[in-house]
């Protein structure tokens, strides 16, 4: 390696480090709100709610409290194995709903196709997920199938909205200049109607994404024996509010940490959209 190669190389090295320090002071000011809201619950849970009564304290954990099971939760593998059973359902049940993309696909782009899918697809959509679960125990019993059952309905409804008004809204001059340069159906939907909803499908799957992991969480509050859903359950009945916290706390994490991740991906992918730039 050259001398001047090794001279750009430590130079950068700094300037990434440093830029990122940067980024990092100037989103600290955002914390103000989420400091002061901990502050006045350890203040509440320690000081205010143990004056009025004691048990409050039992019902309305510290945060202190809180971060001590949670280090116990993760030193023992017990959070941990209850996340790994919920992501494992979650990633199953959207590998089967990710059909709603070519079905949305193809309801946006055929007249034919959309008037036949979408009188079932209004009677279904308006049903919550969690009012299929007793079907769902019934048809599946108590398990990983039901569970992905409840997720899968979670996320199709969100993700084949967002593919259809994607495909509808494709600029139509896009579509007759690669039909004028005589270009097949097959190409036209790889090139023009894939390539110009994606923003939207995106989308589609963070909401879809979001509402499936909110499903998840309630089918394993009736229908599981392991899972994030389970802890909080299993927790309530031994009056375990701080490991009901450490599992509500999870759920809201890794629910940003997946939403995140869905649109720094999708930055990468498609760094003209403006819809996922923000």
């Amino acid at each position: 390696m050259s001398a001047s190669t090794q001279s750009q190389d430590t130079g950068l090295a700094p300037q990434s480090r440093g830029g990122r320090r940067s980024r990092f002071l100037a989103f600290l000011p955002n914390l103000t709100l989420l400091l002061f809201v901990i502050i006045a619950w350890q203040f509440a849970s320690t000081v205010w709610l143990p004056s009025i009564d004691p048990h409050m304290a039992v019902l309305m954990p510290a945060p202190t409290t809180i971060a001590r099971t949670a280090a116990g939760m993760v030193a023992s593998g017990e959070l941990f194995f209850h996340l790994a059973a919920s992501l494992k359902r979650e990633a199953a049940a959207f590998m089967v709903a990710a059909t709603a993309i070519p079905l949305g696909i193809a309801m946006g782009w055929w007249r034919l196709v959309y008037n036949q899918v979408n009188p079932i697809m209004e009677i279904l959509r308006p049903i919550p997920p969690l009012a299929w679960i007793p079907l769902s125990i019934l048809w599946f019993g108590i398990g990983d199938a039901q569970n992905e059952f409840i997720i899968f309905l979670g996320m199709f409804f969100p993700i084949l909205i967002n593919t259809i008004v994607g495909v509808k809204n494709i600029d139509p001059n896009l579509v007759r200049a690669a039909r004028s340069l005589g270009a097949p159906e097959h190409k036209l939907l790889s090139r023009i109607v894939l390539k110009g909803s994606l923003p939207q499908i995106i989308t589609g799957v963070r909401i879809g994404l979001g509402v499936g992991w909110m499903a998840l969480v309630a089918a394993e509050l009736v229908g599981a024996n392991s899972g994030l859903g389970f802890l909080i359950n299993d927790a309530r009945s031994m009056l375990r509010t701080d490991t009901i916290v450490v599992g509500m706390l999870t759920i809201g994490l890794v629910g940003l940490l997946i939403d995140t991740a869905i649109r720094v991906l999708g930055r990468r992918l498609l760094p003209w959209s403006l819809a996922l730039s923000r």
